[in-house]
C-alpha cells in the first residue's frame, strides 16, 4: 500500500488539484446521484453532521465528506466497477482514520432513503464512544 506520505501536499490540497481548479470543475457538474444525495446530506440534516462537497485530500477529491466523523461517502458509477484505483485510494483513506462509504448511481437514485440511512447509522456508530473498560477483579 502507497503510504501518506509519498503525497506532496500545498496545505491539504495538492497542486494537481488545485492549478486546474478541478475541485470547482467537478462541484459544477455533479452527477443526478451526487445531486440527490446532496440534498438529503448537506445543511447538517444527518445527526447534525457538516459534510463537504467535492473536498480535496491529498490527489484525490471525495465526493462527501464528513470530517467531523471522519466519514467519506463515496457515489460511483459503472467506470469504478473492480476499480484497482479505488482500492488504494481507500486504503490511504483508512489509514488516515476515514471511514469509506461507497454506493453505486443506481443505488442513490432509486433508493436514496436507504442510502441516506446507511450513511446516518455510519455517523452515529462513529459519534458513540466506546463501552467503558469493566473493572479489574477487586476495583470498585
Amino acid at each position: 500500500m502507497v503510504g501518506l506520505e509519498s503525497f506532496p501536499m500545498q496545505g491539504q490540497t495538492n497542486k494537481t488539484i488545485l492549478t486546474p481548479k478541478l475541485q470547482r470543475r467537478l462541484r459544477v457538474a455533479m452527477t443526478d446521484a451526487e445531486c440527490k444525495l446532496w440534498q438529503r446530506i448537506r445543511g447538517h440534516q444527518l445527526d447534525a453532521c457538516k459534510f463537504r462537497r467535492q473536498h480535496p485530500y491529498y490527489d484525490f477529491i471525495l465526493d462527501f465528506a464528513c470530517l467531523g466523523r471522519k466519514l467519506v461517502v463515496e457515489v460511483d458509477g459503472g467506470q469504478h466497477a473492480q476499480s484497482p484505483n479505488d482500492a488504494v485510494r481507500d486504503g490511504c483513506l483508512k489509514q488516515g482514520g476515514f471511514r469509506v462509504l461507497r454506493f453505486w448511481n443506481h443505488e442513490v437514485l432509486n433508493n436514496t432513503d436507504e442510502v441516506a440511512e446507511m450513511i446516518l447509522r455510519n455517523l452515529m456508530e462513529l459519534a458513540a464512544p466506546s463501552p467503558p473498560n469493566p473493572p479489574l477483579e477487586g476495583e470498585d
